[in-house]
């Protein structure tokens, strides 16, 4: 192997570790393909803003293609259970295999530790309310936070607030796990054996050291190429957790040290990443893809700062609020902030931003992969703001209010 790789080399690793070389998304997806798919990238982050697609469809739509998202839900929901929901690189959907690897953090929570503060209390001085309610879910079967709200009245015991805290706390120590979301994207607790399979229930817990090895080992695969704390931000390993099994991977040569060019820290290479022919096609990007989602590796790999904008008043957003980065030929080159109003059967761009150095031909490019998105969402239209496409990129659409998807027009402005 190398000692030393360039930029370019070390971005054609990344994209061809995650599913990203040779990319072709126009054949049948099936439900072996999006198995496969889960299990090179580890996990699929799941967060709750659905002003275009629940975050964990994404990042599969972005590697395979237009699939039908019902056969993504049946894979989940099947029993036994081949994926389970947890906290990997946040909330996570994560193959099956997985959860010996990340008991050590469920024991963690339950002494309170790992945990977000306003839970710790469970972990103590509130212990009895939380058992209280596990008792509950023991007899009654599966129950929601808002189940329990609801209940809750009647007896005094418990308010919202209180219940989803209690929930979150035995969820996170592993006493409940998730047997599914319902629509509203409330998640529904349950006993873990009358969830998981006896299996993988039954499986032997590893040392903390060996799971978080064998967790850095996955990310070091999924990465391709990356620092130590792209590798424990994978599955948010804590820096002092992650040193020592770093170091063992080293000696066993799962990971071997490689210096690339134009990055302060030292970097790693997997022993099975390799640098794909062709990084041709186009994609756009979830914010929470893996791909992206640690921001300075973003920056590291594609020169291209990235930050999501949510949470930032909207007169100070630089971009727009749910902001999707565009994959091109191996380079982000425009991001847009997209929305699907269901009801009109309609994808909106709210906001275009194209990079300076994009190729000429990134306009017509996007606009495939909006008819893409657009189509595989079930939506029948495009409706884009022209004043932010041609702001952006000096462009105008020939029919600005409302056009078909396949009619999309795109010409220069006066002004190019």
């Amino acid at each position: 192997m190398k000692a030393e790789l360039s930029a370019s080399e070390a971005r054609r690793i990344a994209l061809t570790a995650q599913g990203f070389n040779a990319l072709s998304r126009s054949g049948i997806v099936g439900v072996a393909q999006l198995r496969r798919s889960i299990d090179r990238l580890g996990l699929l982050q799941i967060d709750s803003v659905n002003v275009l697609v629940r975050a964990h469809y994404l990042p599969l739509f972005s590697r395979l293609g237009s699939y039908d998202p019902a056969a993504l839900d049946a894979l989940v929901a099947a029993k036994p259970k081949r994926c389970f929901e947890y906290w990997g690189h946040e909330a996570s959907l994560l193959p099956i295999d997985c959860h010996p690897l990340l008991r050590w953090r469920m024991a963690r929570a339950l002494r309170g530790k790992g945990i977000w503060r306003q839970l710790e209390a469970y972990a103590g001085e509130r212990r009895a309310e939380a058992d209280a309610l596990l008792a509950r879910i023991e007899a009654e079967g599966p129950l929601a936070a808002s189940d329990v709200a609801a209940g809750g009245a009647s007896k005094g015991m418990w308010v919202w607030s209180e219940a989803k805290h209690a929930l979150e706390w035995l969820f996170w120590a592993g006493l409940v796990a998730a047997t599914h979301r319902r629509g509203s994207f409330e998640r529904v607790y349950d006993l873990p054996e009358r969830v998981l399979p006896r299996a993988v229930l039954g499986l032997p817990t590893p040392r903390g050291t060996d799971a978080r090895r064998a967790l850095l080992a996955r990310s070091a695969r999924a990465l391709g190429v990356a620092t130590a704390e792209d590798l424990r931000d994978y599955y948010r390993i804590p820096a002092a957790d992650a040193r020592l099994p770093i170091e063992q991977l080293v000696e066993e040569g799962t990971i071997v040290p490689v210096r690339v060019r134009g990055w302060q820290q030292q970097a790693y290479l997997h022993k099975d990443a390799r640098a794909g022919r062709k990084i041709e096609g186009s994609a756009l990007l979830s914010p929470f893809d893996p791909l992206i989602w640690h921001r300075p590796r973003t920056e590291r790999l594609f020169g291209f700062r990235y930050r999501l904008e949510i949470y930032t008043p909207a007169h100070k957003r630089e971009h727009g609020y749910y902001v999707l980065p565009f994959l091109l030929d191996g380079a982000l080159v425009a991001r847009l902030d997209l929305k699907a109003d269901r009801k009109a059967g309609t994808l909106i761009v709210q906001r275009a931003h194209v990079e300076p150095d994009a190729p000429r031909c990134t306009v017509e490019r996007l606009m495939e992969e909006l008819r893409l998105m657009a189509s595989w969402l079930g939506l029948s239209s495009l409706a884009i703001d022209p004043v932010a496409i041609a702001e952006a990129i000096g462009f105008a659409i020939a029919q600005p209010a409302h056009v078909d998807v396949g009619e999309i027009v795109v010409r220069p402005t006066a002004q190019a």
